[in-house]
């Protein structure tokens, strides 16, 4: 569990997702948290976040159109892009994303873990050679694993 505060709380099935804005601008991070009630918005671009969270979660095909804070290091910004482009019910390993940038598959992972913006910037769909999961969000089990079971049976609909 964590500490922070957020601007709003989505329940899922299994899991939360915490909102965090900055001002009314920009959303500053999409958390993954333990299933937990939801939050009323604070704000009207958190109730806007929460009401896309849960197109995505009602329909696997909603198309986000959030504002998000600029994040990331340059390499971290080209991983989201490519990600980013991987098509709802298919995915991609590790190796074939940092193939494509000429770069490693574990650096490709540690920016995948640093995705601010889990669901609108899809990092489940980047699984490891061979089909296994690898890990997620920084993790390798726990609920987060569970959740990204989830999701990629969600956009399997």
């Amino acid at each position: 569990m964590t500490d922070k505060r957020y601007d709003a709380i989505v329940a899922a099935p299994g899991f939360a997702l915490g909102i965090r804005c900055d001002g009314e601008d920009w959303i500053e991070e999409i958390e993954f948290l333990e299933a937990r009630a939801e939050q009323k918005a604070a704000t009207p671009l958190a109730a806007e976040a929460a009401r896309q969270l849960r197109g995505f979660l009602k329909d696997p095909d909603f198309v986000f159109g959030l504002p998000l804070k600029p994040a990331g290091t340059p390499f971290q910004r080209r991983v989201w892009a490519q990600i980013s482009a991987i098509p709802r019910g298919t995915t991609r390993t590790y190796g074939e994303v940092a193939k494509s940038l000429a770069n490693a598959p574990r650096a490709v992972g540690q920016a995948c873990g640093a995705n601010p913006f889990p669901l609108v910037v899809p990092c489940h769909r980047v699984i490891a050679t061979g089909g296994g999961l690898g890990g997620f969000n920084r993790h390798g089990g726990g609920f987060l694993l569970e959740v990204k079971r989830w999701l990629l049976a969600h956009e399997q609909q």
